[in-house]
């Protein structure tokens, strides 16, 4: 999903046509103390973790060849559209691109880099996340007689972006406090252990 990173306007949403068999998420923390031992900031956090999330999915444009009539534009160029609007992602725009030009061209000496529409991962309403494509790989693996991918898997990798990324007043920045709190939330569903299940009576 992409939102207009000022406004918060939805720009585009993009699905996957099937859900992924697996999601990998890492999480780094962000400890005062790193590696340094230093008691003092044993326990402190410098802010949320950097979390990764990777995933594969597939496309797969079999079933709509079967019926061209139905799906003129897949009978025609494939999954080029989908893998395309996947593939853009990872570009500043070509009017971007062109604006940049004619400003270096005319003398001028400082261009503020591009900046992207915000992109949001949606899996689940549980997991609502602004994040920054950090990886993209196709393997194309079936064509059709004018070499249209027809099947291809995806393999994504992205980068959540979070207060410290953003800031609070960011659109995301917002949107990240909310699955943060939604992540609390669920952690207080979760039954409480007890000393018994650790196989103790209690703090020496």
């Amino acid at each position: 999903m992409l939102l207009d990173p000022t406004s918060g306007n939805m720009l585009r949403i993009i699905t996957l046509q099937y859900n992924p068999d697996t999601l990998t998420r890492s999480l780094q923390i962000k400890s005062v103390a790193g590696d340094t031992p230093d008691r003092s900031e044993a326990l402190r956090l410098k802010g949320p973790p950097i979390e990764t999330i990777k995933l594969d999915a597939e496309i797969d444009a079999t079933d709509q060849l079967e019926f061209p009539d139905q799906n003129p534009t897949t009978a025609k160029l494939g999954i080029h559209p989908q893998l395309a609007a996947l593939e853009i992602l990872a570009y500043p725009s070509s009017a971007q691109l062109i604006s940049n030009n004619g400003l270096a061209s005319s003398g001028t000496l400082e261009i503020t880099p591009m900046e992207s529409p915000l992109l949001m991962f949606v899996y689940g309403r549980n997991r609502i996340v602004p994040v920054r494509l950090t990886d993209l790989s196709i393997t194309e693996e079936a064509f059709d007689a004018a070499l249209n991918p027809v099947r291809a898997k995806v393999s994504l990798g992205m980068r959540v972006l979070n207060v410290d990324d953003l800031g609070f007043e960011h659109k995301g920045g917002n949107l990240f406090l909310i699955y943060q709190q939604q992540k609390e939330r669920l952690a207080g569903m979760s039954p409480a252990g007890t000393f018994g299940s650790l196989g103790i009576t209690g703090i020496p």
